[in-house]
């Protein structure tokens, strides 16, 4: 791959994540103190990062009318994620699959929001990954019953509103119940977005919104994708015994939602970084949802029509039906299902990477292709298709050198993808 594109792609998933680092997005959008306390909650693998940004920015008590209560919490990030606070507290547990860490801290954010008052302030940070850390299960459930279901979404193709529908009929935390906790002090939410259409209602499960899904709902998602869950949790949703709170719920009218970046935002500015450079810039959108090879093919047609000096942008989360037992996140798998369909095209260049910097569960963030990835691949002895039917993209692009890797990024807004139609070919 030429340096320039190269470059290019690595400056614009930069460029994208930077537009979403909470130290840069936060402050702007922080409350006034209340006269009580404030209580710091929250999850999500921007949790640390969005601590550390609340305490490095609220403003400190100016004399006697100035006088506010302490600032203090509890919140809950992705094992490697945490970063350093002093007043805040950020502890770390285990994601996509839940784990005890991730269920004790829920269980401790309930517990501290109870006995806020008028007077006081729930101060939440929401960011993607907050349904598998805040993990706490329904009355009734274990968490094992909850990882059993959560591994089978994960590996079936279901959509992250159908994954997290599903989360928050087994949750005694998600799905409005934490905003439920925290009546009747004042509640507001300050949200990164992770998900297709920037619903608050499924970002991290929604803890802090009304729900508008159903039990029932939750049964039509598992019966959809042939999922048989374990007898507590088929009884659980059968039973369907205390709905979440649904709009208009009282407990909620006070609760404010404030989303502080979005897909959308980033992909702009990783549009100016294409366009400072001379290309073009084509939105293909910011909540595109699918099985990740099927979505790679149909831009891999849009990319050889596209004229040259043109790139083209996406957002929204891919899916894998996991059939094999490589190792690979969706991105992965885009990226080579695209560098197949695109066959070796002179000109193509492409980047597929989650913002978080984990592709999956793995190590790198996405990978490259270049025009000439399939023949180095058959150079080193590489199929590219036996790794797609396998899914494992991970190796397939470890092999060549072309993982990204970015290490955590400390913030969250789904996946970025990025095609270069060279004009000098």
């Amino acid at each position: 791959m030429k340096l320039s594109q190269r470059r290019l792609l690595r400056d614009m998933f930069d460029a994208a994540v930077h537009a979403a680092q909470p130290a840069l997005c936060l402050p702007r959008h922080l409350p006034s103190p209340p006269t009580g306390r404030t209580c710091v909650i929250g999850a999500g693998k921007a949790g640390g990062a969005m601590a550390r940004a609340v305490e490095d920015n609220w403003p400190e008590p100016q004399g006697d009318l100035g006088q506010q209560g302490p600032l203090q919490g509890l919140v809950v990030t992705r094992f490697g994620h945490a970063v350093e606070t002093s007043r805040i507290k950020v502890v770390e547990a285990a994601h996509p699959v839940p784990d005890a860490a991730g269920a004790a801290a829920a269980a401790r954010i309930l517990e501290m929001v109870q006995g806020l008052g008028l007077d006081d302030l729930a101060l939440c940070l929401i960011s993607g990954g907050g349904s598998a850390l805040l993990s706490l299960p329904a009355p009734g459930l274990t968490l094992d019953d909850k990882q059993q279901v959560t591994n089978a979404l994960l590996r079936s193709g279901a959509n992250i509103s159908e994954i997290n529908c599903v989360r928050k009929h087994l949750s005694a935390i998600k799905g409005g119940r934490l905003a439920a906790a925290c009546h009747p002090a004042p509640l507001i939410t300050l949200a990164i977005s992770d998900v297709p259409g920037d619903d608050a209602a499924v970002i991290a499960s929604g803890p802090t919104v009304p729900d508008p899904t159903t039990f029932a709902e939750a049964r039509d998602v598992l019966a959809k994708y042939s999922i048989k869950p374990p007898l507590n949790v088929a009884n659980h949703l059968e039973a369907a015994a205390e709905e979440s709170p649904k709009p208009g719920d009282a407990r909620l009218a006070g609760a404010e939602f404030r989303l502080i970046a979005t897909p959308a935002a980033s992909l702009e500015a990783a549009g100016r970084v294409a366009q400072q450079a001379g290309y073009q810039v084509r939105m293909l959108g910011d909540a595109l949802e699918g099985e990740a090879g099927a979505m790679a093919r149909e831009h891999a047609k849009l990319a050889v029509d596209c004229a040259p000096g043109t790139v083209l942008l996406s957002g929204g989360e891919a899916t894998v039906i996991v059939k094999g037992d490589g190792r690979g996140g969706p991105n992965a798998e885009y990226a080579l299902a695209l560098a197949r369909a695109l066959g070796g095209r002179a000109g193509i260049w492409a980047m597929a990477c989650d913002t978080d910097g984990i592709d999956g569960t793995e190590d790198n963030a996405g990978a490259l292709i270049a025009p000439d990835t399939l023949a180095r691949a058959a150079e080193i002895g590489e199929d590219a298709g036996a790794r797609l039917e396998n899914n494992d993209g991970y190796g397939f692009f470890a092999a060549l050198d072309d993982l990204v890797m970015s290490g955590p990024t400390m913030t969250n807004v789904n996946d970025f993808r990025a095609i270069v139609v060279d004009a000098d070919v």
